[in-house]
């Protein structure tokens, strides 16, 4: 797709905010150093998030010689962002400051049936309105709300194109959303928003090429390739829960089988569970996550059953992960989301070690296989950082209003 000059700008402007989010306080010309922008691209760009009330002068740094450099930081009162996690069990919603430090928290559970699109819109409705009334914030300093919905979306025109778990087709929600949300949104889905929370604060932060596998319900690849995030053509990259990974095996959602989705997302974890011990009391039928806890404390314990299972899903998902290190030659694969942080070290332990067994021994080497280190959810995040992107985007007004671009139909409440 050709790049206006628009564009680009936008582009450029992210990158310095997101470096100085990551490296405040910094100068200048260490934002020319890190981004590979010129110096005086740099200073206009700078001028620019100053003028926002984005970022603030902070001083200058020490000198043993020559013109003090002056240096600049976030100004994390400047505005408030909103992360949107829409799972299929539940909404996880977190508001933050503009260093993305978490101000406050919300959850709803979705409970089995409750999948129309009315009802999940209910919900985060119901999240996005308790996040702002426990940070205490005036409405008007909400610059944006990301969205993240599992499944193929349309970022330009706000609609869920395709949720295999849900058998939803052309859902438009963001003007759904709109219909109760009075702030600007912005949406994608959590494979982009983790590969980005990961390349902001995680295990991809310096990284050229990585590789971020969403385990949970659905299953999925956040890939950042050449220190950027790659969302194919139409931002359909990284559906890798469901390329083959058993020939004519268990049916999935999407009408294909033996699709690794349904080998190492919480169901196919829970089948296995079932088809091994059908009476275990770790088995809670209508609950994933009861289940996925279950199975990790029993695995502490030794359990021969838990253990078993995590082996065999710990077995299928490294012969995935090996097509990944193959095809892509990741500096790092992130084990990300919550059946990941939940089934953690035992699982990570079992997959390092069978991913050796089929990976190719050169794109091996080089590739690290790690635990997410994000101590928040890295959905919510990531979501955040679409919404940030989305204000940068309207960087001609100064005011802490944005107006948003076409698909953001909303805007601040007075």
């Amino acid at each position: 797709m050709k790049r206006t000059s628009r564009d680009i700008r936008t582009a450029n402007r992210y990158e310095v905010l997101r470096q100085i989010i990551a490296t405040s306080p910094t100068s200048r010309q260490e934002l020319a150093a890190a981004t590979g922008l010129s110096l005086a691209t740099v200073a206009t760009l700078v001028g620019e998030l100053l003028d926002l009330g984005m970022i603030t002068e902070v001083g200058f740094e020490d000198s043993a010689g020559g013109r003090p450099r002056g240096l600049v930081a976030v100004n994390a009162s400047g505005g408030a962002l909103i992360g949107v996690d829409i799972a299929e069990t539940y909404v996880h919603v977190e508001l933050f400051d503009l260093a993305l430090n978490v101000l406050a928290r919300a959850d709803e559970d979705m409970r089995p049936g409750e999948s129309r699109p009315e009802q999940v819109v209910s919900h985060v409705a119901a999240a996005v309105g308790s996040v702002v009334a426990q940070a205490g914030i005036e409405g008007a300093r909400v610059l944006g709300v990301g969205v993240s919905v599992p499944g193929q979306v349309d970022r330009d025109t706000g609609i869920s194109e395709y949720a295999p778990n849900w058998d939803w087709h052309d859902v438009p929600l963001l003007d759904l959303l709109a219909e109760h949300i009075a702030y600007p949104l912005y949406l994608d889905n959590p494979l982009r928003a983790c590969a980005v929370a990961e390349l902001w604060f995680g295990a991809a932060r310096g990284r050229g090429d990585a590789v971020v596998v969403n385990l949970g319900t659905g299953v999925g690849a956040g890939l950042v390739l050449g220190g950027g995030l790659h969302r194919g053509v139409s931002n359909s990259a990284g559906e890798w829960g469901h390329t083959t990974l058993v020939l004519d095996g268990r049916l999935c959602h999407c009408g294909n089988h033996g699709c690794v989705e349904t080998y190492v997302g919480a169901p196919g974890i829970m089948q296995h569970l079932r088809e091994l011990s059908p009476g275990s009391t770790l088995l809670h039928p209508e609950d994933q996550t009861a289940t996925i806890d279950a199975l990790a404390h029993a695995v502490t314990a030794n359990d021969p059953v838990a253990v078993k299972v995590v082996r065999d899903t710990a077995r299928y998902l490294a012969a995935g992960i090996a097509d990944l290190v193959n095809l892509f030659n990741p500096e790092v694969v992130v084990l990300s989301s919550w059946v990941a942080a939940t089934l953690g070290e035992p699982l990570l332990a079992e997959v390092r070690e069978a991913v050796a067994r089929h990976a190719l021994r050169r794109p091996l080497a080089a590739t690290e296989i790690v635990l997410s280190p994000i101590p928040t959810d890295p959905v919510s995040l990531g979501a955040a950082t679409f919404a940030l992107e989305g204000a940068l985007q309207s960087v001609g007004q100064r005011t802490a209003r944005r107006t948003a671009p076409a698909r953001s139909r909303t805007a601040p409440p007075s």
